[in-house]
């Protein structure tokens, strides 16, 4: 009984989560290979989850003028996805 008190005052003490979104897609390039895509878009920001060649690559939204480009801040990954209505492009 001791612990299940000291658990529910520790959860009390947590912040309320924001809600997240997350939406999959699965993209199919020229070439034929097929990349599916998790977008999570949350309060504080959105990112998304690419598998490229069997490994999975996590982007950040960065700023676009038009649709929406993911990014490793400062370039890391190598990898920039651009989306807009239902196409995209891997960079």
């Amino acid at each position: 009984m001791r612990g299940a008190a000291a658990a529910a005052c520790l959860l009390a003490a947590l912040p309320a989560r924001a809600e997240v979104e997350v939406l999959t897609h699965r993209y199919l390039c020229e070439r034929g290979a097929e990349v599916p895509v998790a977008y999570v878009n949350a309060a504080d920001g959105a990112a998304a989850v690419l598998t490229v060649e069997g490994r999975q690559i996590a982007l950040l939204q960065g700023p676009s003028g038009s649709g929406a480009r993911y990014e490793w801040p400062g370039g890391g990954s190598g990898y920039v996805w651009w989306s807009k209505g239902d196409g995209a492009m891997l960079l």
